[in-house]
C-alpha cells in the first residue's frame, strides 16, 4: 500500500484537501471514467450523500469497496 497522496477539489463552492491511498484514487478514477463524468463530479456525489458524522475521506473509501468486489 502507497502513502498517502492529497488532491484538492472544489465542493459546494469551496476548495477542501482530501488524503487518500493512491490505490483509492485510482479507483475512484476509474468509477468516474466508467460512469463517464469528471472525478470532481464523482466526489461532490459522494460528498452530498454522506452523513454529516462520515469524514469524506472515509466516505470516498467506503464507496470504492461498495463499488468494487473481488474477482
Amino acid at each position: 500500500m502507497s502513502g498517502l497522496v492529497k488532491r484538492s477539489v472544489t465542493l459546494a463552492g469551496h476548495r477542501t484537501s482530501i488524503a487518500l491511498e493512491a490505490e483509492f484514487w485510482a479507483a475512484l478514477v476509474a468509477c468516474a471514467e466508467a460512469r463517464g463524468m469528471a472525478l470532481a463530479a464523482l466526489v461532490a456525489e459522494i460528498d452530498a450523500a454522506r452523513t454529516s458524522e462520515q469524514g469524506l475521506a472515509s466516505a470516498l473509501r467506503v464507496f470504492v469497496l461498495r463499488n468494487f468486489s473481488c474477482r
